[in-house]
């Protein structure tokens, strides 16, 4: 069982609004929600995992407390470790199967 103790990387969570800039371009700049503290979790060596570390794409199971704020977090928003620096694009949110953590797997290198 997870404990909050393990919570240990400051992460801020960022998304992109829909706005049209008349020059065709419906995405507008990120802006950040909200900063969380948050557990990386060892992705283990399944085969989506594998071949991404082939391409050089980093994945990270990441662990956050379940709040209004994390049960938001969608697959077109972005992680930043606040820390690193380091960017994430969120590819799953999972907030239904423990209704005490929401999980998340996010992807360095990829395409947002």
């Amino acid at each position: 069982m997870p404990e909050a103790s393990e919570l240990r990387n400051r992460v801020a969570f960022d998304k992109r609004p829909k706005a049209d800039d008349g020059a065709g371009n419906k995405r507008g700049a990120w802006q950040e929600q909200f900063k969380q503290l948050a557990g990386y979790v060892y992705a283990g060596g399944g085969e989506a995992v594998m071949a991404a570390r082939l391409e050089g794409r980093g994945v990270v199971k990441v662990r956050l407390r379940s709040s209004s704020q994390t049960r938001s977090i969608r697959s077109d928003w972005r992680m930043r470790d606040v820390r690193t620096g380091a960017e994430y694009n969120v590819k799953q949110v999972d907030f239904e199967t423990d209704r005490r953590w929401v999980y998340l797997v996010v992807e360095r290198g990829s395409a947002p």
